[in-house]
């Protein structure tokens, strides 16, 4: 094995596995000892360093013959309004609705720059190994940022901003609980954004521009998720049953609003049809509930494995979001 696994040799293994009090844990089988965990991941973030103005040509001209966002991931794929338009106004669509992801995107790399910086402020650590790949991420998040703005001034279209709701939702970002709640919000926009640009990277239909903007982000997006991962499952350990049970209803709300702030109503301008109009069309519509859960699958299946969302609570509010079958 290699250090990168934890072989026995190494110079940063990993400890058995307890919880914050030295106990054994029961379920929880990927928390190991924090320092080593971010020396670890510290030392993978400085093997492999891309310039996001610089790796990709951002000179050349976007293929004609491929599109932006696949047809399938389009919000209105498959309803009436859809076959209502022509192949061009599809592609049209395509290419805003990416946009609005983008954007949000940009908004969501934001938010979880704050909440690492905030995370820096109040530990105990500041010259620690965890914080610096906590530095580190904040590099990556700012270096995703410029590529998905430079992908936006591709497209020739213009950023799409949250609506308003969100907006205020995000001036609150910082107010928000730092216990599992803060830790689950932060491991879900860092698997949704992992999902979606994987997604797209493997379609040989879609823009070289996206593909190579996926292959450059999956280098930190798997190191951020397993921090964010480790962070959530300590942070739960911390808490008991009674507040875990808060922040577990509470986070299911999240996962189940989260894609809906990826579906911008006003990219549906683009194509002469109204948002409101748009937006009851695509949540009614099987794409929708399809793209959420798939969008969502990677969050789940580990939150529900560490039992972070699970119950019979959690599972209806995230049914109610469509990112939850209806019977399992």
């Amino acid at each position: 094995m290699s250090k990168e696994s934890g072989s026995p040799d190494s110079d940063y293994n990993f400890r058995r596995v307890t919880t914050t009090v030295g106990g054994p844990v029961s379920h929880r089988r990927r928390v190991g000892d924090r320092q080593e965990t971010a020396r670890r991941l510290l030392f993978a973030a400085t093997e492999t360093k891309y310039d996001a103005d610089l790796d990709i040509d951002w000179d050349a001209a976007p293929d004609p013959e491929k599109y932006w966002l696949p047809a399938e991931r389009v919000s209105l794929h498959g309803t009436r309004l859809w076959h209502r338009l022509d192949e061009a106004q599809r592609r049209e669509l395509g290419k805003h609705e990416l946009v609005a992801m983008l954007s949000a995107g940009i908004y969501a790399q934001s938010i979880l720059s704050m909440l690492t910086f905030r995370d820096i402020v109040e530990g105990a650590g500041l010259v620690d190994d965890r914080t610096r790949f906590m530095l580190a991420s904040i590099q990556d998040d700012s270096r995703s940022t410029t590529m998905f703005s430079r992908l936006v001034n591709a497209t020739g279209a213009q950023p799409y901003n949250l609506p308003a709701p969100l907006q205020m939702l995000t001036k609150l970002t910082l107010m928000a609980p730092s216990g599992p709640l803060g830790r689950g919000f932060r491991l879900l926009l860092e698997e949704m954004l992992d999902s979606v640009l994987q997604d797209l990277a493997t379609d040989p239909g879609v823009q070289p521009h996206v593909q190579q903007i996926n292959k450059i982000h999956s280098q930190s997006g798997a190191r951020h998720i397993e921090f964010a991962r480790d962070d959530l499952l300590r942070a739960i350990e911390a808490q008991g049953p009674i507040r875990n049970a808060l922040h577990r209803w509470a986070l299911a709300a999240v996962t189940a609003m989260c894609y809906a702030a990826v579906v911008n109503p006003a990219a549906y301008r683009s194509v002469g049809i109204a948002p409101l109009r748009g937006a009851l069309a695509a949540f009614a519509s099987a794409n929708y509930g399809k793209n959420a859960q798939r969008a969502t699958a990677s969050f789940r299946r580990f939150a529900r494995e560490e039992r972070v969302l699970d119950g019979p609570v959690a599972a209806a509010v995230m049914r109610l979001g469509r990112v939850e079958q209806g019977s399992r």
